[in-house]
């Protein structure tokens, strides 16, 4: 069985054809950074119209790349929600005609569900269950994991997401947008020492996480002053090591509580090398594993949309059918 999937619910148009037995056979991607970075953050009718001019060139390329044609194909997957509604409704609109003119059916995928589940497709793939920490720019979550589609939340965060502060803290250092790689990539010339910043909710026994203080501290410490670039790489040094201690701390309580023996890591913060690498080293001397996503899937991708829909399918776990979008969404009720 081969499924088209179809992402457009934010800032990247993904296409990409996943086989049941030989997995990905092709995809597509392209992202709007550049097209936001004048405004500092994406503009949602801009990112809609883009989608719009660019979905179905990347189809006929995936599909180019895949050596198939839409004869082939034998179910399309979309990325239902949550994101930027016009968004949505790009994917959507585009699924539904080809479903209708091909006779095929058209499966509604949660955006997270995609994510949660994308570090399948890596080498060792995790079995379940596992603890999964969906960290990006719109969540943090950690995630109990039984099945496919048998997902419990054990935490969120309470205001921003790691990913948000990140940027938010990038924009901060004059970094521009999108701000949370470029601060990685700073944040290994510094001195991750250098400022105390604060880990909340670190201590409280809590599952929930909380970086809107982090996010304040870091204003602080720079309101007013003429940074020289060694002092702004202390400063993302110093922020990057704060997420990682709360992230990491966080990830393996939930394992201790759940009795589980695998993390799964996925969303665009998710590639972040030092998370990785925390997370990699910390699991393993709690006697567990941890397991991501290849870097190039941490991102928005039609890849991770095909392969959850393909999973349900093969376990026979209900999937909602026809044209609809749900710009909010919760996973619980995916």
């Amino acid at each position: 069985m081969i499924t088209l999937g179809i992402e457009t619910s934010c800032d990247e148009t993904g296409v990409a054809l996943y086989d049941d037995e030989r997995g990905v056979l092709g995809e597509t991607l392209h992202s709007q950074v550049d097209l936001h970075a004048l405004y500092g953050g994406v503009v949602p009718e801009l990112a809609s119209r883009d989608h719009v001019r660019r979905l179905l060139p990347l189809l006929r390329e995936a599909l180019d790349r895949a050596h198939c044609t839409l004869a082939d194909v034998d179910r399309i997957a979309y990325t239902r929600g949550p994101g930027l509604a016009g968004a949505l409704l790009v994917g959507a609109s585009v699924a539904s005609g080809l479903g209708l003119a091909l006779g095929k059916p058209v499966v509604g995928i949660h955006h997270l569900e995609g994510h949660l589940l994308s570090p399948l497709l890596a080498t060792p793939r995790p079995d379940f269950p596992f603890v999964a920490l969906l960290v990006s720019g719109g969540h943090t979550q950690l995630m109990a994991v039984e099945g496919v589609g048998r997902y419990r939340l054990l935490g969120e965060s309470v205001d921003d997401a790691a990913g948000e502060a990140f940027d938010k803290t990038a924009t901060l250092l004059g970094l521009g947008y999108p701000g949370g790689p470029a601060l990685a990539r700073l944040a290994d010339h510094g001195n991750p020492a250098r400022h105390a910043f604060p880990r909340p909710l670190k201590a409280s026994g809590k599952l929930d996480f909380s970086f809107s203080g982090l996010k304040t501290a870091a204003l602080h410490c720079v309101r007013g002053r003429t940074l020289s670039d060694a002092e702004k790489a202390d400063v993302a040094a110093s922020f990057q090591a704060a997420v990682v201690d709360v992230l990491a701390a966080k990830c393996l309580l939930a394992l201790e509580r759940t009795g589980y023996a695998r993390l799964v890591v996925a969303g665009g913060v998710g590639a972040n090398r030092a998370l990785r690498e925390r997370l990699v080293r910390e699991t393993l001397a709690a006697g567990a594993t941890a397991h991501f996503p290849p870097v190039a899937l941490c991102t928005d991708n039609g890849a991770m949309i095909a392969f959850a829909a393909a999973l349900k399918a093969e376990s026979g776990t209900p999937v909602e059918h026809g044209f609809a979008v749900k710009p909010r969404w919760a996973l619980s009720e995916a």
